[in-house]
């Protein structure tokens, strides 16, 4: 078959650009002068410096600051740097994947609409609805989370009336426009940013001798107790367990790509600014996930009592700053001030991913909706681009987080965390899945993928070991409920991943689904829709750093310039 390029004339004739709410002629075209922003009722507001903290805040959680310390105690600053560092490749392949059909298909509901329109409509209920579930439950995750940190100040806050802010925060924040959601993360993604770049310099700086004792310890702790801890056995057996015991750290921390993917449908000029995000993903793993895992191991030990204590539910401060290993070291070493400082940050960091995980949740349940896996009354918008219905929906998880306040937050949390983590490594093998669905369809239909806005490296075989290496992970992520047995365990590790699979069978009996042949699959699909818009451009993209200084008021204002254009 010949090759043909991506968006031939042929191509674009089986589609018209443009939702029904679009202004047409009585002939069905297009008003005149009138191009879409979206096949549906999104609206493309989010800028290019909005979208690059977005997915560095959606990247970035408490995990990386706090909960990492368990990866650390059981498997030793060895096993936490290692399995951080194969993690972040292993997702780097699937971020390779994800980033090619994103940018291309810059569409609502990001991946779980693709899972069902290139691999099977069964395949695309399950994928919606374990993501809708996965970050719904995050957001009480989140605000335990933030009530667990606050408690280092003081334990006479009432639980109850955080929750409340908080729900009523995320409330507000979500019901506005999308700009209005893209500017809040905008700045609490960039304390994040500051807190991050504060541990590592404060790793550096102490390390070297610059600290009230004056001690340069430099790597002494990988050699003393050393490098690799023993976790539930001994032995090798026991460094092999303490390495999983990291892994699963990892797994939980390690994030990133489904977060751009579902930003993508109401990002500005996504073939430009949707394909840098992806492109710098790569980057921040290696700053924030490997260095990171790096600097913790080098600032306390594996076996620190306060840390060990904590994580025993034996000392106090469990899920604050103050189990931190940060925290934990600067205490060590006589550092005062500085733990409130990050736990002030930690705040405002918890609060920013459970903001972003309201997003998704609101944006992945209009996306089940735009494919007829959720009811059709979920796809009003509001005037301003806001699902409004799914919106409402979502809001009611929050309430989830009032569980604390009989049963106590870190029961909560860590309940939370080993129900949800297995969804999130599933929505990994959701992606690679779907990638290898979408190229074997692009080479049974002749199409050169170099004509894409961005092509992927290395495929299909990026694709191929992210799959494998993410399948291997959500199957053996519970192990440790086999040995002992214990039924109460092995639910919460293993019910998301029990019920995808149910999700998929249920829906191809009912709806007598079949997969998606390769010479049959829409490659087309809304791609015209957003070709349209990108062509009403009239100015060049703005740079990232053009707009951060734009906002400190250096250099003449720039915006994304379009042609007269009238957006419905």
């Amino acid at each position: 078959m010949a090759t043909k390029p991506y968006g031939d004339k042929d191509v674009h004739d089986r589609h018209s650009a443009g939702s029904p709410n679009t202004p047409r002629s009585p002939s069905g075209e297009l008003a005149e002068g009138f191009v879409s922003e979206n096949a549906d009722l999104l609206q493309r507001r989010l800028g290019n410096r909005q979208i690059q903290l977005i997915a560095i805040g959606g990247s970035i959680g408490t995990a990386l600051f706090v909960s990492i310390g368990g990866g650390l105690a059981r498997g030793g600053p060895g096993s936490l740097f290692i399995a951080y560092t194969l993690h972040s490749i292993m997702l780097g392949f699937v971020n390779n994947c994800m980033a090619e059909m994103a940018t291309l298909h810059p569409v609502s509901g990001g991946f779980i609409r693709m899972a069902g329109k290139w691999v099977d409509d069964a395949f695309g209920f399950m994928a919606g609805w374990n993501f809708f579930i996965y970050e719904a439950l995050l957001i009480p995750f989140e605000i335990s989370a933030l009530n667990l940190v606050l408690t280092f100040w003081s334990d006479n806050i009432p639980v109850a009336a955080i929750c409340a802010v908080c729900i009523v925060l995320y409330a507000i924040l979500n019901f506005l426009a999308v700009k209005a959601y893209g500017e809040a993360e905008f700045w609490l993604s960039g304390g994040k940013v500051i807190l991050i770049f504060m541990l590592f310099l404060f790793t550096f700086i102490t390390m070297v001798g610059g600290n009230p004792r004056g001690d340069a310890y430099g790597f002494r702790y990988w050699k003393n107790p050393g490098s690799f801890a023993e976790y539930r056995t001994e032995g090798t057996l026991g460094r092999f367990e303490g390495f999983c015991a990291a892994l699963w750290s990892a797994s939980f921390t390690v994030v990133g790509p489904e977060y751009i993917a579902m930003v993508a449908a109401e990002a500005k000029r996504p073939r430009v600014y949707i394909k840098n995000a992806f492109k710098t993903v790569y980057y921040r793993f290696g700053l924030f996930f490997i260095v990171g895992s790096l600097a913790v191991g080098v600032v306390v030990p594996y076996n620190d009592p306060t840390l060990v204590s904590i994580l025993a539910g034996e000392g106090s401060g469990g899920g604050t700053a103050a189990a931190s290993p940060y925290v934990i070291a600067m205490r060590n070493l006589g550092v005062s001030v500085f733990p409130h400082v990050v736990n002030a940050l930690l705040v405002t960091s918890i609060f920013s991913a459970g903001n972003t995980y309201t997003y998704c949740a609101t944006r992945s349940l209009y996306g089940l909706a735009l494919e007829g896996r959720a009811p059709k009354f979920l796809r009003r918008c509001t005037k301003n681009g806001v699902p409004i219905w799914c919106f409402c929906i979502v809001m009611v998880f929050p309430f989830l987080s009032f569980l604390q306040v009989g049963s106590g937050s870190s029961i909560v949390l860590n309940w939370l965390t080993n129900l949800i983590t297995a969804g999130g490594v599933l929505n990994y093998m959701i992606m690679a899945t779907t990638y290898l669905f979408f190229y074997r369809a692009c080479q049974a239909q002749g199409i050169d993928r170099k004509t894409f806005p961005y092509t992927g490296w290395f495929q299909p075989y990026s694709a191929y070991i992210g799959l494998a290496w993410m399948t291997t992970v959500v199957c053996c992520y519970g192990y440790s409920s086999f040995a002992p047995w214990s039924v109460d365990n092995f639910f919460i590790y293993y019910t998301m991943l029990l019920l995808a699979p149910l999700n998929f069978i249920v829906w191809k009996l009912l709806k007598k689904t079949k997969f998606v042949k390769s010479h049959e699959a829409d490659l087309v699909w809304e791609a015209p829709v957003v070709d349209a818009y990108e062509a009403s451009f009239t100015s060049a993209p703005v740079g990232f750093w053009t707009e951060m200084l734009q906002l400190v008021g250096i250099g003449r204002k720039k915006k994304d310039r379009r042609s007269s254009v009238a957006s419905y």
